[in-house]
């Protein structure tokens, strides 16, 4: 009767099925021994299933098991180093991700929130700014392995390209190019390519991008300034604000503007609606009224009608030449936003674009010397120059103009 209810009833099953779903605890288990009726040694059938496959060897496993990439770690020395020009002013954390860049960002806040890394001797925050000559030891490391740099994509390779091609000047700190009519230095609304933009394809090893140091309207051409390091975006911006450097701009408005010779000292204003942004003429004390200065000469005339002139601006206001230019009467050639005279007619042959080249730039070389740079006319002036019969090699009277 009893041997009938076991037979009939699951439960000593289902007892044994949740005993074999137990995890297993080591020192648990139960020598085996001979089941009567076997030979020493064999299992009985229902054991050489999953529990047998789970007993292979070890070392069979990792060989049928391929083994997953781990990154490799290379560890450094301790090591002391000097900060250098290019990374004054930079912040510790900054310090060490361009020196390392396979340090990942908590092992740089360990190491700084440890004491590990002293500058000149003392603890320092990951947020204090270094010094150009500071002494900083940095802990022994442990780096990611550097990863391959991933191939340029083609849309990058042409951008390169095109950068090449506008190159006037380049070197391992400095780079000028010679910017194209139409191409925007920096982006904005329904603006998709621009200077700026182009320059990623331009990250260096440690992910440093070139920087802008000034800007040029859209609509105007030729030389732009451009940093390849911190160290020489310091010394161009500097330039920039205590006016060493010298720029020279060429420009065609009609008629001829008396004196031959002559500087434009007014205030300029922003003023904005919905459709446009342009600079009035203002008054000292106005709201957002800025000082601007620039001087222009008369390089040469096409029948007193349409006259080259070359323009040196001391200051850097938005659209200051264009504004100034307007102001005494003779606004550039193709302005969209200053150009009013009425019933002026373009004399045929000339395209209606913007007339003004940013032709030459001078400034001091953040290690030494000079940088020079001079970009050509661009194609619709060079047309218009041919037209009017005029000498690109001639003289620039704004030579002499004074700095101030």
């Amino acid at each position: 009767m009893s041997r009938r209810i076991k037979r009939m009833n699951p439960k000593p099953r289902e007892r044994d099925e949740r005993k074999e779903s137990r995890p297993f605890k080591a020192g648990s288990a139960k020598k085996a021994g001979p089941r009567p009726g076997g030979k020493s040694g064999e299992r009985s059938p229902r054991f050489t299933d999953e529990r047998t496959e789970r007993r292979v060897p070890k070392a069979e496993l990792e060989q049928a098991a391929p083994a997953k990439p781990v990154e490799a770690l290379l560890p450094t020395k301790v090591q002391t180093v000097k900060v250098t020009a290019d990374e004054n002013n930079m912040r510790v954390d900054r310090f060490l991700e361009a020196r390392f860049p396979g340090l990942s960002f908590s092992h740089i806040q360990r190491v700084v929130r440890k004491g590990e890394l002293r500058v000149d001797g003392k603890r320092v925050d990951s947020k204090d700014r270094l010094e150009e000559g500071q002494s900083v030891r940095i802990p022994p490391l442990k780096l990611d392995t550097p990863k391959a740099a991933s191939p340029l994509s083609e849309a990058a390779q042409k951008t390169l390209a095109a950068l090449k091609e506008m190159t006037l000047y380049e070197d391992d700190d400095v780079l000028v190019l010679n910017k194209p009519f139409g191409l925007a230095v920096q982006g904005g609304s329904g603006t998709t390519r621009h200077i700026d933009q182009m320059l990623e394809v331009m990250r260096d090893s440690k992910g440093q991008k070139p920087r802008l140091v000034h800007r040029i309207d859209k609509d105007t051409s030729g030389c732009l300034l451009i940093a390849k390091t911190r160290f020489a975006a310091s010394h161009l911006t500097g330039a920039f604000r205590s006016r060493s450097a010298r720029k020279t701009y060429w420009a065609l408005v009609p008629g001829l503007p008396k004196p031959k010779q002559g500087r434009i000292s007014t205030f300029l204003a922003k003023e904005e609606n919905e459709d446009d942004t342009i600079m009035r003429i203002a008054q000292h004390g106005d709201e957002g009224a800025s000082h601007a200065v620039t001087y222009y000469a008369v390089v040469e005339t096409a029948g007193n009608k349409l006259t080259w002139v070359s323009l040196k601006p001391v200051t850097g206001r938005t659209h200051q030449l264009r504004a100034h230019m307007e102001h005494i009467g003779h606004p550039i050639v193709g302005d969209p936003k200053y150009f009013n005279i009425e019933n002026w007619k373009l004399p045929g042959g000339l395209q209606n674009r913007l007339h003004l080249l940013a032709r030459r730039i001078v400034i001091p070389h953040p290690r030494g010397g000079v940088i020079d740079a001079s970009a050509p006319l661009p194609p619709h002036m060079q047309q218009s120059w041919n037209l009017l019969g005029l000498d690109a090699a001639r003289f620039d009277p704004i030579e002499n103009a004074p700095e101030e």
